[in-house]
């Protein structure tokens, strides 16, 4: 099994999500989206945030930081520029 799961990140995520508002992440599609992005970015030369790391490849560095917090997810903003 893989840990984190997606269920236990999607709470990691919306923990500062009030009640009534609309939650950051809503899919497991969400998620995969954000690590795969931030994925590359640490793949680009971004240094990894996480404290533990358990295995070296990038993807794994990514879930580990929104596991841990040190990376936040964003809504996306309307604007099309």
């Amino acid at each position: 099994m893989i840990h984190p799961s997606y269920v236990e990140l999607m709470k990691v995520v919306n923990n500062d999500v009030e009640i009534g508002e609309e939650p950051v992440v809503n899919s497991r599609y969400s998620i995969v989206i954000a690590t795969a992005r931030r994925a590359r970015q640490i793949i680009a030369g971004d240094e990894p945030t996480a404290d533990k790391v358990i295995c070296p490849k990038p993807l794994s560095m990514a879930v580990e930081e929104l596991y841990e917090g040190k990376v936040k997810i964003l809504p996306e903003s309307n604007e099309d520029e």
